[in-house]
């Protein structure tokens, strides 16, 4: 009885110390680190988009080194630039799967850079976890390996703003202004889907190019139109010229602002030139509150206090800063939930279980076995040019990706 239960107490013995070996031959994976690969914009014209978000998620991930790490292990870091070029994100994914040998990716703040690297990841079956792209070209269909929308995707952005506008300002006859590409087909397919949810809804889109320099006939098209509302979901330059052209035509119905255009609220009202410009206008946020509001306060305390040179500068944080931390805080989450014995494959399973309120985003971030978008939810706020008033609710899409 004496050896019998030796050998059962060297068997359980060996076969957890067999699992440890096992999941410290995986990449980017030894006993006390585990080395996670980032990637944004950090130069060029673009870096407004990943700058500080790199930075948030960064200090989000010192924090819990700080904490004592994760079962043991310290996350470390390596830390890419890729432009928002597609050629240079997909370089920077291969350097950090084939030399650098990280665990997992956390990257990507462009949506159409972004959509380059999937064929890469897929292949390499390494788990992907986006930073801040909205992302739905690599999203849908959904990817084993592939999570995203932490902020919010295009198509949550479309449904989200129609269900608002049809919900509270009770538009029927709803103008909609989006880009003439992928991104902002992602956002009308979703609009258009809301509109049908409600009877009596009509959406009339009209889409422009994002280097437009002249929006004279469209405003005049649009207004003749006599909507209810006007919703406009095209980047800040376009968005600038919409504001100036229907302030100066009196275009007097409420204007229903996407998130995609108004990262700099102060910089957006200087560049139309006129607070009279905002009168009737809301905006769509899909943080949990504006910043420095109390509820998001704790964000902006740990930035300072990882990054105090940075930031006493001008200019920092940047806007888009927030956005860092829901999607590292997912990655702590299902590493915490893997247990000490870590792979990628019982990683990847302990991702799609998760659900979770970031305390960062509108809503929570959840995901499913068909479903790989995390958040899809938005506030909304009364904006006069100066003020905000928060619009009571949250409001979702009711969009999902059908495999049919």
């Amino acid at each position: 009885m004496k050896l019998n239960g030796l050998i059962l107490a060297l068997t359980v013995l060996l076969s957890g110390v067999s699992t440890q070996v096992a999941a410290q031959n995986e990449p980017g994976l030894s006993s006390d680190k585990i080395r996670i690969g980032m990637f944004a914009p950090l130069s060029g014209p673009s870096m407004a988009f990943g700058f500080d978000t790199t930075n948030a998620a960064k200090m989000y991930y010192d924090k819990i080194n700080r904490e004592g790490g994760i079962h043991g292990r310290k996350i470390e870091v390596v830390l890419e630039d890729d432009r928002c070029n597609a050629n240079d994100l997909v370089a920077a994914v291969k350097k950090l799967v084939e030399q650098d040998k990280v665990f997992l990716l956390h990257g990507g703040s462009c949506s159409g850079a972004t959509v380059a690297a999937k064929e890469y990841v897929e292949r390499s079956k390494i788990p992907f976890l986006m930073l801040n792209a909205s992302g739905d070209g690599i999203l849908y269909p959904p990817s084993p390996y592939i999570f995203g929308g932490f902020i919010i995707t295009q198509h949550a952005v479309g449904g989200s703003i129609i269900s608002f506008a049809s919900n509270l300002l009770k538009a029927k006859k709803i103008a909609y202004i989006n880009h003439d590409d992928a991104y902002g087909a992602w956002n009308f397919e979703a609009a258009q889907f809301m509109a049908k949810q409600t009877p009596g809804v009509e959406v009339n889109v009209q889409s422009v190019n994002a280097s437009i320099t002249d929006v004279t006939a469209l405003m005049l098209k649009i207004k003749a139109s006599n909507p209810d509302v006007l919703v406009i979901t095209t980047y800040a330059r376009p968005l600038t010229l919409i504001l100036k052209k229907a302030h100066e035509m009196g275009f007097n119905k409420p204007i229903v602002l996407a998130i995609n255009g108004i990262s700099d609220l102060k910089q957006l009202v200087e560049n139309v030139g006129s607070k009279d410009a905002f009168k009737n206008v809301y905006i769509q946020e899909v943080l949990a509150d504006v910043p420095g509001s109390p509820k998001m306060q704790w964000v902006y305390d740990l930035y300072k206090k990882s990054y105090p040179e940075l930031a006493a500068k001008p200019g920092h944080p940047q806007p888009f800063m927030p956005q860092g931390i829901p999607s590292a805080m997912a990655i702590v989450n299902a590493l915490k939930a893997t247990g000490p014995n870590l792979t990628r494959e019982k990683f990847i399973r302990e991702v799609e279980k998760l659900k979770f309120d970031s305390g960062v985003t509108a809503g929570p971030t959840e995901f499913g076995p068909g479903d790989h978008a995390g958040h899809e939810e938005a506030i909304y706020f009364k904006f006069d040019g100066t003020n905000y008033t928060r619009i009571p609710g949250n409001y979702s899409s009711l969009w999902k990706y059908d495999s049919k």
